[in-house]
């Protein structure tokens, strides 16, 4: 008698860290040599939660140490109010729950939201990580993604010609401590707008197509300067994690010996506890050196491994490459090279980051800030601060972009010389830096042209600094213009059209006499003059048309 197994296999397609370039996990895929098994697993729960258990024992077959991503419809999770065959299965092949994702798959429609919210807490509550997928081009409804609180998203390539939309996915990502990930990549052009839009994984048949043997090595094309935009207090570590090589805590020295002879690029084992906690941490080499001594299989063969290990060194999920190098820094020169566990708010382990990672990664940034700065006020240039403007639109945030300048500069530098007006610019982006608070980036977009962008509330404070300041260049008295424009979410849609409506209220602070400051609103006509006096009559402040408007 045949069964539906019989005509049933499995593929594995990576899912890469675009970071590292290494491969973080792999999805299984159903690959029926006849019928469409998927399309009967929709409607049957049942043969769906057996799929998933099936998918687990084909990856065993497979002897992959790396992490799973399972595929199970939404519906099946609120029928069936969890997986428990998959977790026994999991346990059975000497998996551990946490090294497995559940990709919570479309449709969702009628599907109880209620059941399934509680199916995924069960799972969760299990060890087991939940992935929300098939995002933009499913049917999840955003209010139930943000419920679901997912430790990964993965959204459909065809949003990528939508980075607006990419972009607030990760903001939404961020604030539910989730990671992005975008599938379907297929060109190397898609690679570089999932990281210029945040994503920090990806698959797809770029780098490697599913195939029924787990993938030894992929492609993933080289990044290039200003692919992602780094956060001014260090890249975050979840950006680097790697799958972490774990094994229970009470493993015998003979077990670990085994996982790295047979697997020559993992770098170390971390032994946990039942609850997934790292215990114990044992390197590579140092291990393999004491077993590879005189007497040292002998002795310490059938002894726990962790007598062979160290306590583990950690950092939160949350934590910045700044604060890994930190925890580094702090144990001997001996575990410099030691893997560093990177732990959820449970303290389970989630992955590795490895140091040589995060050195290449900071020194690339360095250079690549050094790069944009400019060279008189050493001020980041408009990129920098443009970015950060499409980044505040896409999170919803408000802010205010305003743009500073030396009234007359042309008649400073030939009146006072060119030194004592370099000398100006230099002390005004000073006054600028120390003036900055939390949320604040200055930038020098060259000549005597700054932007500033702010918190609206931050904005008196910041002005008064630098308009009350008393201004010479070669002891003749200068004034500044200051010109605002504050955007209220939704009120723009890039930095372009923020852009735009900052020109007409720097003409009208220009056409005040005296230090000048006026400000406007995007989306609503004129403007407010807060400092300076009337010289000429001043243009309309930019208002910008609601969407659809003609």
């Amino acid at each position: 008698m045949h069964s539906w197994t019989d005509t049933l296999r499995f593929a594995f397609q990576p899912v890469v860290n675009l970071t590292t370039g290494a491969v973080a996990g792999l999805e299984i895929l159903a690959r029926p040599e006849t019928g469409d098994i998927l399309a009967e697993a929709r409607r049957d729960p049942e043969l769906d939660s057996r799929l998933a258990v099936s998918a687990v024992r084909a990856a065993v077959r497979k002897e992959t140490l790396l992490p799973l991503f399972v595929n199970v419809f939404a519906g099946t999770l609120a029928d069936l109010g969890g997986l428990p065959s998959l977790h026994d299965a999991v346990r059975e092949a000497g998996r551990l729950p946490w090294e497995v994702t559940i990709d919570v798959c479309p449709p969702y429609t009628h599907v109880p939201q209620r059941a399934l919210l509680e199916a995924v807490s069960r799972l969760r509550g299990q060890g087991f990580r939940i992935c929300a997928d098939g995002v933009g081009d499913g049917d999840v409804p955003l209010r139930l993604l943000s419920d679901i609180a997912s430790d990964l998203v993965k959204l459909d390539a065809s949003l990528l010609a939508r980075p607006a939309v990419v972009r607030s996915m990760r903001t939404l990502c961020d604030e539910l401590g989730a990671l992005l990930a975008v599938e379907g990549v297929e060109t190397e052009a898609q690679c570089a707008a999932a990281l210029a839009a945040g994503a920090q994984l990806a698959q797809g048949e770029l780098f490697a197509p599913p195939a029924r043997l787990p993938a030894a090595d992929v492609y993933v094309p080289p990044r290039s300067p200003g692919d992602v935009a780094v956060p001014r207090s260090g890249p975050p570590v979840r950006e680097f994690v790697r799958p972490a090589a774990l094994l229970p805590a009470t493993a015998s020295a003979g077990q670990v010996r085994a996982l790295l002879t047979g697997s020559p690029d993992v770098s170390g084992v971390l032994l946990v506890d039942t609850a997934g906690v790292p215990v114990r941490s044992v390197h590579r080499s140092r291990f393999l050196l004491s077993m590879s001594g005189r007497y040292g299989h002998a002795l310490y063969a059938d002894r726990p491994a962790a007598k062979l290990g160290d306590p583990p060194r950690t950092v939160g999920v949350d934590a910045t490459a700044w604060e890994v190098l930190d925890v580094v820094a702090v144990g001997g020169r001996d575990r410099t090279s030691d893997d560093v566990a990177v732990v959820d708010d449970h303290g389970r382990c989630v992955g590795v980051v490895r140091l040589a990672d995060l050195v290449r990664a900071l020194a690339e940034t360095r250079v690549e800030e050094a790069a944009g700065l400019n060279p008189l006020t050493r001020l980041p240039g408009s990129d920098a601060i443009t970015g950060e403007v499409d980044r505040r639109i896409a999170s919803g945030r408000a802010f205010a972009l305003s743009w500073l300048d030396v009234d007359h500069f042309k008649q400073v530098n030939d009146g006072a010389g060119f030194a004592a007006g370099d000398e100006l610019i230099r002390a005004v982006g000073r006054a600028l830096q120390q003036a900055a608070t939390d949320g604040t980036r200055v930038g020098h977009i060259g000549g005597d042209d700054f932007l500033v962008l702010a918190e609206p509330e931050g904005l008196d404070p910041l002005a008064a600094s630098v308009l009350d300041a008393l201004w010479t260049a070669g002891g003749r008295p200068v004034t500044l213009s200051l010109a605002t424009v504050v955007c209220a979410p939704g009120s723009v849609t890039d930095h372009r059209q923020a852009a735009a409506c900052l020109a007409p209220l720097k003409k009208a602070a220009k056409a005040l006499r005296g230090a000048s400051w006026v400000l406007g609103r995007a989306g609503m006509p004129g403007h407010e003059t807060l400092r300076g006096v009337e010289a000429t009559p001043a243009p309309a402040g930019c208002a910008v048309a609601e969407p659809g408007a003609g």
